[in-house]
């Protein structure tokens, strides 16, 4: 068996080693015919595949922004790896950003073009995780995330959360996408103009799940220590801080069955089947194709004027 497959992405060419490797155990993968019938679960070239053809979609959402990457070489039983340091032994043609950190710097590897994204699927890269800001302007984000986080596996706590965010996102007249996260909740997006630093960014956001939760004192909190939430979701906006990362789009979760994180369209939300791992990389393609944020992100907005309404709202 040839442990190594050669495929052309633009003007690179990226090898795939150990393509039969199993990252995903399961007795599945004979039925769907995962990796020339492998049998015995999805296999790196199954994951390096998905990216492949998910490329034109997901790039869009990598490009410039430094990335965490979450690394299973072991399959997704083995140990984890959360890599942020780009390893001398990368190829030289993928982009890095060196980034401040505490007595130091950090050097994230970029996701630019689909050779990268091939290469890092092939270190059995399982899940990217993104910054908010871009390497031009690091300390600005052009995104703010709240991260829909339910107290067990109950997806309609976080459906009627997302409703209630989004409507309040609405009367201060910002634009939100609702991307699933392959796990148990939901992402809100919203788009930043990149004129405000990460403190201010994440102070905001604070505000709006904290006047959220306020009004629904019993379906919502806060707190950040998980023997105060109780059965209450918790609106978590600590991903909106500095050298913080979130999930990137159409990225595959290191769990049973490989889901995605899938962007979704709000009316989405009214099929009682959608849930956070309703899509996997068997899926999520053909969810990408019907493009669910049709332009939501390209409109960055200012925080001073939905700060304004917000205070207005709280009275």
């Amino acid at each position: 068996m040839n442990d190594v497959r050669t495929v052309r992405a633009g003007r690179r060419t990226v090898e795939l080693h150990r393509p039969q490797k199993v990252l995903f155990p399961g007795p599945d993968a004979k039925a769907r015919g995962a990796s020339k019938g492998s049998g015995s679960g999805l296999t790196k070239e199954d994951l390096f595949d998905y990216y492949r053809s998910v490329a034109p979609f997901m790039l869009p959402h990598l490009r410039d922004r430094p990335l965490m990457l979450e690394r299973h070489p072991d399959g997704v039983d083995g140990p984890r790896f959360m890599q942020k340091d780009t390893p001398d032994h990368y190829p030289d043609w993928i982009t890095r950003a060196e980034v401040a950190k505490q007595d130091g710097t950090v050097t994230h590897t970029v996701c630019d073009d689909t050779a990268t994204l091939l290469f890092l699927a092939d270190q059995a890269c399982v899940t990217l995780h993104r910054w908010l800001s871009r390497t031009g302007r690091i300390d600005r984000p052009d995104r703010l995330v709240f991260d829909l986080d339910p107290a067990g596996d109950d997806f309609g706590t976080v459906r009627d959360a997302a409703r209630l965010l989004g409507e309040l996102l609405d009367q201060m007249n910002l634009p939100s996408a609702l991307m699933t996260t392959g796990s148990r909740g939901l992402h809100v997006i919203v788009p930043l103009n990149g004129n405000h630093d990460f403190d201010d960014a994440r102070a905001f956001a604070k505000d709006v799940a904290d006047t959220l939760a306020e009004a629904h004192p019993e379906q919502l909190t806060t707190a950040p220590r998980k023997k105060d939430r109780g059965d209450r979701l918790y609106l978590d906006v600590q991903r909106n801080g500095y050298a913080q990362t979130a999930v990137a789009p159409f990225s595959v979760r290191a769990t049973p069955g490989a889901p995605v994180a899938v962007p979704i369209a709000w009316e989405q939300l009214d099929d009682p089947a959608v849930n956070a791992r309703s899509w996997t990389i068997d899926t999520a393609v053909e969810q990408a194709r019907t493009e669910p944020w049709a332009g939501v992100l390209r409109s960055g907005r200012a925080l001073g004027p939905a700060r304004r309404k917000l205070r207005a709202l709280r009275g």
